[in-house]
């Protein structure tokens, strides 16, 4: 039953990848009337919320934009950075809802900076140590080690919880400025709304197939326990 879940969380993911790529293109080729840039529009959002100190820069590939609160940058791929669409638009707005939230101390994102050490090691090893308590069936502490490594996923799997609001309050804030405040017209907002809707349920997608996995552990752990 827990392998049928990992696998319909799966395929949910793959849907949601595409949808986000689908909705991106689509609406990449839908220009803003305006005509600001997506960079444009990201420097624009910062100022207004004083935050000049926050540089732009330029990054390779599709879709990897993001915000680095350790550089105070944000990076624009080089299909949205100086392209004037609504998908590019939304997109930079996002990211600069990201350092919105750093600036104003948002709780959810610092309560994910608080457990991401915890969480990128427990996503590593945390499934390493549940396999090897298994193999290591006959020995004394093979238990101790499976419960470490459930422990240390578990960890992971909260990290992408916490992921979920700070995500979608991102998109709220890039929503909410681009219509509120003369960027986009009323009509170009919605478009918005589906690009950063679908690129949301990515986050979904990968926060079902972790929960999925946590629950195949601790099933095959409580498993394990009974046959002892």
């Amino acid at each position: 039953m827990y392998l049928l879940l990992v696998l319909a969380a799966s395929f949910f993911s793959i849907w949601a990848s595409a949808k986000v790529n689908s909705n991106f293109n689509r609406y990449s080729r839908v220009m803003t009337r305006r005509g600001l840039t997506a960079a444009q529009a990201a420097r624009m959002i910062l100022d207004e919320n004083g935050l000049r100190n926050v540089n732009i820069e330029s990054i390779a590939g599709n879709l990897t934009d993001h915000y680095d609160p350790r550089a105070n940058v944000i990076r624009l791929s080089d299909s949205v950075r100086d392209s004037t669409s609504v998908a590019a638009v939304g997109v930079a707005a996002h990211e600069a809802g990201h350092a919105v939230q750093y600036a104003t101390g948002y709780v959810p994102i610092k309560i994910r900076n608080a457990i991401v050490p915890v969480a990128s090691f427990g996503c590593r090893f945390g499934p390493y140590l549940i396999i090897l308590g298994f193999v290591m069936y006959y020995f004394a502490f093979s238990n101790l080690i499976m419960n470490a490594g459930i422990i240390l996923f578990a960890a992971s799997v909260a990290f992408q919880l916490i992921t979920l609001p700070v995500e979608l309050d991102a998109s709220n804030r890039a929503i909410k400025i681009l219509g509120g405040s003369g960027y986009l017209d009323a009509d170009e907002v919605p478009a918005v709304k589906k690009v950063l809707g679908s690129a949301a349920m990515t986050y979904v997608a990968a926060a079902a197939v972790s929960v999925a996995n946590l629950l195949r552990f601790m099933a095959m752990a409580s498993s394990r326990r009974r046959n002892d």
